[in-house]
């Protein structure tokens, strides 16, 4: 079908921007794509952040690529890290609501034609009104062949080509007007379920101020300092300076339309894993985020000790996905040999202390659309071998099964899992590769299996799920006429039941045929300093109210 052909099309792009050391969204995996999103390595240790009474350090371990929305590429620091500059139309909140920022609303009739409507409130802190005028010039730069943005996926607009570009020197873009001073309407090349559109575009469309960017050719824009330093926002915080392996430094935007910050000062500080329990400790550290700031499991008991911090588990989102190469193991009765013979209770308890899930399928129960009547397969040893000896498997095979070298708890899982294969008789061997070449090894397909910390956005799946389970040139190589005609029809509904319904198809196909199988699904830590105030960790929401954060004295 042409819309999965699209799709496609976006999420190879997505990868490739994780193969970079980025999470992507959307796949996404994401890195973010929260999301949805390809969780990537920790970034590198960073020097001593400043420590103060009055400034708050956040603590991440996921990389920046830059500040320029023009270029972001989806990957979750640099969407927060944006953000904080300028505001999205729309977010996710905590309880996976989507909750105006710039926009009040956002909806449609046809689901083809998207009418935003801006908060009469919303201003820059210069005190001009953010219009309608300011997102659809937003959106010009971001389709400018010139700036060559290939992440954003505005493809899917009319009057924008396939390859996500408008003409060079475009002045308007057909699907993308201004209706009045507040209100713009988007129109779809085909129809969207108005999730997908708030989840994929609405969330990252980071509307920039038309009468201050205007000054600038779009070759200029591309490499503007006035983006490391920003003096006209619509978000909560400046920033006022960055070193892109290291730290962002931020002050409050004592003008911000929603009320001003209570924190003069904030620092998102870029950190490995091992380093953030040590800065909780030690106060260096006062806040961490369940996806961006991954703390390793064999700390959690040691911060959970902590007496200065709260810790708080993150709904359960990032799925360990495995996905096997269906044209390597194309028989229906090995993949699901190799499902029967884990054990994924056991290593979640031993290996993630319980801190998480075990679901059949792409959705975990954070998201709306779960289906709790599809039973994870449990370990069956017998079965396992009776379905090897119906396939005839002779065990002369080897499988290469390609994991994340920085992922040490799936390094110690998959080992787990191969001797447990190897008890039924089929012969696996791990290869540990570091992220960016397992990105690599993903875009050539060549692998058996291969593992990926992966993030679907619960309440819009959509574009990860009719990626890997796209064909041939998928993840999976898997392809099926139910699963895509049960896709397909969860963008022309919005009836949550009914996608619920669709996706259980999808979920319960996948169970049966096994081009993929969730080893488990994280709950991830993280923890907030005692001295914070109305500062919550959460998967979703995280900045939505950062403006009400408060240092308690």
């Amino acid at each position: 079908m042409r819309k999965e052909r699209r799709w496609k099309k976006v999420l190879s792009a997505l990868v490739l921007a994780a193969a970079m050391g980025v999470t992507a969204v959307g796949c996404g995996t994401s890195g973010g794509n929260t999301g949805s999103q390809p969780q990537g390595e920790n970034a590198a240790a960073t020097e001593t952040a400043e420590v103060s009474d009055d400034i708050v350090n956040i603590g991440v371990t996921n990389t920046l690529g830059t500040l320029n929305p023009l270029l972001m590429d989806g990957g979750e620091t640099n969407k927060y890290a944006t953000s904080l500059m300028f505001l999205p139309l729309v977010e996710l909140n905590s309880n996976l609501e989507f909750e105006g920022e710039i926009a009040d609303s956002v909806t449609t009739e046809d689901n083809k034609n998207f009418i935003v409507h801006i908060d009469e409130k919303a201003s820059w802190s210069d005190g001009e009104k953010i219009t309608a005028d300011d997102v659809v010039y937003t959106a010009l730069r971001l389709t400018s062949p010139v700036i060559g943005n290939t992440s954003m996926m505005y493809y899917v607009f009319e009057g924008v080509g396939d390859d996500g570009f408008t003409e060079e020197g475009a002045e308007s873009i057909d699907g993308i007007k201004a209706i009045d001073d507040a209100t713009v309407q988007f129109t779809t090349k085909e129809e969207m379920s108005l999730t997908t559109f708030e989840n994929s575009y609405a969330r990252y469309l980071m509307t920039l101020p038309k009468h201050v960017i205007e000054q600038y050719t779009e070759e200029e824009l591309k490499t503007a300092e006035w983006f490391n330093h920003p003096d006209v926002v619509s978000g909560p915080y400046m920033v006022t300076d960055f070193d892109v392996d290291h730290y962002i430094s931020y002050k409050a935007n004592e003008n911000y339309w929603k009320g001003a910050p209570k924190i003069a000062k904030l620092n998102i500080k870029i950190v490995s894993g091992s380093q953030l329990y040590a800065g909780l400790q030690s106060g260096e550290i006062d806040i961490t985020q369940p996806t961006m700031s991954v703390i390793p499991e064999e700390d959690y008991d040691s911060v959970e000790a902590l007496s200065n911090v709260n810790v708080v588990y993150g709904e359960p989102v990032t799925n360990q996905s495995v996905f096997i190469q269906t044209k390597n193991v194309p028989d229906v009765r090995v993949r699901q040999a190799m499902l029967y013979a884990i054990d994924r209770k056991m290593v979640l308890e031993q290996l993630l202390k319980g801190k998480g899930e075990v679901a059949d399928g792409f959705l975990s129960s954070a998201s709306p659309f779960y289906d709790d009547s599809i039973v994870p397969v449990e370990q069956d040893v017998e079965k396992a071998k009776e379905l090897l000896a119906e396939a005839g498997w002779d065990g002369s095979q080897t499988l290469r099964f390609y994991v994340n070298s920085g992922d040490s708890a799936f390094v110690n899982a998959a080992n787990v899992f191969v001797a447990q294969w190897a008890a039924v008789g089929i012969k696996v061997e791990v290869q540990t590769v570091d992220f960016a070449t397992l990105m690599s090894v993903a875009g050539t397909n060549d692998y058996d299996i291969l593992a990926v910390q992966y993030t679907y956005a619960p309440v819009d799946p959509y574009p990860d799920v009719a990626w890997l389970l796209g064909g041939e040139d998928s993840w999976t190589g898997y392809g099926d006429d139910s699963v895509n005609e049960a896709l397909a029809k969860t963008q022309t509904t919005s009836d949550m039941d009914e996608i619920k319904g669709l996706y259980s198809v999808v979920d319960q196909k996948v169970q049966e045929d096994v081009p993929m199988f969730s080893a488990y699904i994280v709950s991830a830590q993280a923890a907030v300093n005692k001295r914070l105030s109305n500062a919550t960790p959460s998967v979703y929401g995280f900045f939505n109210n950062v403006e009400q954060w408060e240092i308690t004295k």
